[in-house]
């Protein structure tokens, strides 16, 4: 199904990892203006000319989403450029943990924290506040994780991360939903992107193993999977959903 958000206008934070990537072509590809954002503008040349043949334009503004100054700005930026925001999908995140709880350094707690929940409550805030001003409503998509409900071993910080994600994001539904205002979360599975790969290097895991215990399909999921579902909920077709957990996830957390 497509989507069009022809002349709406959209953040994308982690634009230039796996899946804030797809969901950044995407959203030009169907017409939107995207201001794409992550911590350094490593990447952002091959994503802005990998939009080009989209109908949406595309901006890149890097910031670190831990920082209120560096998101405020990100946000103005998009407002300049483009004018109102009607979206945003929040994708920046880290995970790096291979110790479970007692091991786990009190900076690498906070480092986790910083980036996976500040950051998301940094950009939810200026986002809010800028459509807010406008007045128009929009729709705010968060990126959490299965790990929102199910950890994984060796993962405390990003667990108790992507849990305050939800948080947020229904918190955050409750309170905006008579401006227009919706926010809800998408809660990828195991999703081939250099994340995965990269935490699955870290632990000496099998490819096959890992898709077969993580998807009841067998397989990882695609970065374009996640795309079309935040598409849909940027989108009014999901115009009576909000501060919902949707599980992109080969059905891991059914079983």
């Amino acid at each position: 199904m497509t989507h069009q958000l022809t002349g709406r206008n959209a953040i994308v934070t982690g634009a230039t990892g796996g899946m804030g990537r797809a969901i950044t072509r995407q959203l030009v590809s169907v017409g939107a203006n995207v201001t794409a954002s992550d911590l350094s503008d490593e990447g952002a040349d091959e994503l802005v000319a990998s939009c080009a043949e989209g109908p949406g334009a595309i901006n890149f503004q890097p910031a670190n989403v831990s920082q209120a100054d560096e998101v405020a700005a990100l946000v103005a930026a998009a407002t300049t450029s483009f004018g109102n925001l009607h979206c945003a999908v929040n994708a920046a995140a880290i995970e790096f943990e291979t110790v479970p709880l007692a091991q786990c350094t009190d900076e690498d707690f906070d480092r986790m924290m910083a980036v996976n929940t500040r950051g998301v409550f940094l950009s939810m805030k200026h986002e809010i506040l800028s459509m807010l001003e406008a007045g128009t409503g929009g729709s705010i998509v968060n990126i959490a994780s299965t790990n929102s409900f199910r950890p994984q071993h060796n993962q405390p910080a990003y667990t108790a991360s992507k849990h305050a994600v939800l948080g947020l994001t229904r918190s955050a539904a409750i309170d905006y939903a008579k401006t227009g205002i919706r926010v809800n979360a998408i809660c990828p599975g195991a999703i081939d992107t250099p994340m995965l790969r990269k935490a699955m290097e870290r632990r000496g895991r099998d490819v096959e193993d890992v898709a077969g215990r993580l998807s009841y399909f067998g397989r990882f999921g695609d970065a374009h999977e996640i795309a079309e579902a935040a598409l849909w909920l940027c989108s009014d077709a999901s115009s009576f959903t909000t501060g919902h957990a949707l599980a992109v996830d080969g059905g891991m957390l059914a079983g």
